[in-house]
C-alpha cells in the first residue's frame, strides 16, 4: 500500500515542491511513497497546482489528514510561514518533515522544536546539501578527524540561500559552533566560524555567481576538494526525506538545525562585520 504524502505551502507552485513531486513520481516510484494531496495558505493558485499536477486540494485540514501519511512542509521561500504551517499539521501527530530554511530565526526555530514536542511529532528539517559526496567522505574519514573545512556556493540572495553552505559546513564540524565573524555583506560573503576544539569553518556565499556547492576538508591526514552533483542533488534529498519517514526517527539531529540557525542570526549582526561574535 502506498504511504501518502502530502505537501503544506504557502504557495505550491514554486521550484522545491515541483522538482519533489517530479522525483517522487520518477526516479522515487517504486519507494512505496508518493504525493496524493496538498494544502496552501493561498488557497486559489494552490488549488489551480492541484489540479494541473494532478493532487487532491483539501481545504479541510481534517480531511487532508484523513488521506495523509505524513507532511511535507514546504515554503522553501517564505521560512515566515513555517510556523503558520507546522501549527496546521502538527496537531495529527504525523511525521513532518520541513524545507529550508526551518525559520526566519533561531527563535522561531526553538518554538516549532517546542511545538513538535507539544504534539508529539517526529520531525526533521534540512537543505538539500545535507546529503552530499561531501558528507559521505566525511562519514568514511570519521567527523572527529575533520579539522576545518571550506565550502562554497552559490544563489540568488544571502539570506535565503546561505542556509546550503552552512548546512554543508556544519554536518562536517558537528553544532559546538562558539564563534562567527562575517566579511563583506550584501551578495558576495565570507563566514569565518570557529568551532570547539580549535576546529574552524570558512563558509563563501557567492550570490548571483556561477558558483556550484563545493567543499574543501582538511583532516589530520589530507585535504579532499569534493564538488556537489548537482544533477543528483534533489534526487538524494527526496530519497533522505524518505528515510527519515520510514525510520518514524529524526535522523538529522536537532542540535545542528539549531546551531545553523545560530550561525544565520549571528551573519546578521552588524558587530560581526568588525569582529567574532559568538554563536
Amino acid at each position: 500500500m502506498i504511504k501518502r504524502v502530502a505537501f503544506v505551502d504557502f504557495e505550491l507552485d514554486n521550484w522545491h515542491t515541483n522538482t519533489f513531486l517530479t522525483i517522487y513520481r520518477k526516479e522515487l516510484k517504486k519507494s512505496g511513497f508518493a504525493p496524493v494531496s496538498c494544502h496552501a495558505i493561498n488557497e486559489k493558485t494552490g488549488r489551480e497546482w492541484a489540479k494541473k499536477n494532478g493532487l487532491n486540494y483539501y481545504s479541510d485540514l481534517k480531511e487532508l489528514n484523513r488521506n495523509t501519511d505524513y507532511y511535507m512542509v514546504m515554503a522553501p521561500s517564505n521560512p515566515e510561514k513555517h510556523i503558520e504551517l507546522c501549527r496546521k499539521v502538527f496537531p495529527f501527530g504525523k511525521p513532518t518533515f520541513v524545507d529550508k530554511t526551518f525559520a526566519p530565526n533561531a527563535a522561531t526555530a526553538a518554538k516549532i522544536f517546542a511545538l513538535a514536542a507539544r504534539y508529539g511529532v517526529r520531525m526533521q528539517t534540512c537543505s538539500a546539501l545535507r546529503h552530499t559526496d561531501i558528507q559521505k567522505y566525511v562519514a568514511e574519514v570519521g567527523r572527529k578527524h575533520v579539522r576545518h573545512v571550506a565550502v562554497w556556493g552559490g544563489g540568488g540572495s544571502f539570506g535565503e540561500y546561505a542556509v546550503h553552505p552552512l548546512e554543508i559546513a556544519v554536518s562536517c564540524m558537528g553544532p559546538n559552533a562558539t564563534t562567527l565573524m562575517r566579511r563583506r555583506d550584501g551578495h558576495m560573503s565570507q563566514l569565518v566560524i570557529g568551532f570547539s576544539g580549535n576546529r574552524t569553518a570558512i563558509v563563501n556565499v557567492c550570490c548571483r555567481t556561477n558558483t556550484p556547492f563545493a567543499a574543501a576538508v582538511t583532516t589530520d591526514k589530507e585535504t579532499r576538494f569534493i564538488t556537489v552533483d548537482g544533477g543528483k542533488l534533489f534526487i538524494d534529498a527526496a530519497w533522505a526525506v524518505v528515510h527519515f519517514f520510514k525510520a518514524r526517527k529524526p535522523l538529522v539531529p536537532r542540535a545542528e538545525s539549531m546551531t545553523i540557525m545560530r550561525l544565520i542570526d549571528a551573519s546578521h549582526k552588524p558587530k560581526a562585520l568588525k569582529g567574532f561574535v559568538r554563536v
